[in-house]
């Protein structure tokens, strides 16, 4: 199981972010990603970043304070062994 952690306190960037997550996963059509929006700045701050959004894969920070192209999202999902 793959787990991707969107964290951000629901700026426009975000949202965005989780789109593309979202279509990211429509478009590998796989079902062994569980995804997960983390709002709360007492989680978001464990993760010792500074801006938002951030994008982890399991648990790994993969992007900090942009918007990933789906490719990349898709990347990040392909490099998980």
């Amino acid at each position: 199981m793959i787990e991707i952690k969107i964290l951000g306190p629901g700026c426009p960037k975000c949202k965005v972010t989780e789109s593309q997550v979202k279509r990211a996963l429509a478009e590998l059509n796989r079902d062994d990603i569980h995804v997960e929006k983390v709002e709360k700045i007492e989680e978001i701050m464990k993760y010792n970043i500074l801006s938002t959004p951030a994008l982890v894969v399991n648990g790994v920070i993969k992007t900090v304070g942009r918007v990933p192209s789906v490719d990349q999202i898709k990347n990040f999902i392909n490099e998980v062994k």
